[in-house]
């Protein structure tokens, strides 16, 4: 078989791009005439193969953009599919599957947490209100209560003696509309 046979089938070394083209001088000195020809033709016809290619593919891409035209998508529409389409295809990937099983297991448990941690909470605010020293507490406000405001029997919530006390002081540091007369 002769090299003009062997055509994209032959072991000769072939610079690729960004090797040095001068280390394989030597190897077009060792070729005879015929071969180099040969070679010359087969360098214009891959040429011409790849001019051909680009100008269909140039006529392609017109034809596109025509057709886009006509439907009336616009760069943006295209954008805006190419998102919806790489979204998409992120979350049929099995990592993004796997990330969002997990972070929803890490909700559900960090939701629990904070659940028990109101619970645990809660359950100490009762153990305090029910402790002795704030029984003993509660009794000294009430005792003053009906000492400052007088006419309510103790008892009630915390809430209302606190609020009931808080009324009681605000009226005593008043001055009394007699007072302000004498005072003159």
């Amino acid at each position: 078989m002769d090299r003009g046979e062997q055509g994209l089938l032959r072991t000769d070394p072939v610079p690729e791009e960004g090797e040095d083209a001068a280390a394989m001088i030597g190897t077009t000195e060792s070729l005879s005439e015929e071969e180099q020809e040969e070679l010359r033709k087969e360098l214009a016809k891959v040429e011409e193969e790849i001019q051909t290619l680009s100008q269909v593919l140039a006529a392609k891409e017109k034809h596109l953009a025509e057709i886009k035209r006509k439907l009336g998508i616009n760069s943006l529409q295209e954008l805006k599919q190419n998102i919806a389409k790489g979204w998409q295809d992120v979350t049929a990937t099995s990592a993004y599957k796997k990330t969002s099983e997990t972070l929803s297991q890490a909700g559900q448990k960090a939701s629990a947490a904070f659940s028990s941690v109101g619970s645990v909470i809660t359950k100490k605010l009762e153990d305090v209100k029910n402790s002795p020293t704030f029984k003993s507490f509660e009794e000294k406000v009430e005792n003053l209560k009906s000492k400052v405001g007088g006419t309510k029997p103790a008892g009630g919530d915390f809430g209302e003696v606190l609020n009931s006390t808080a009324n009681a002081s605000a009226t005593t540091t008043e001055p009394l509309p007699e007072q302000t007369q004498e005072s003159l």
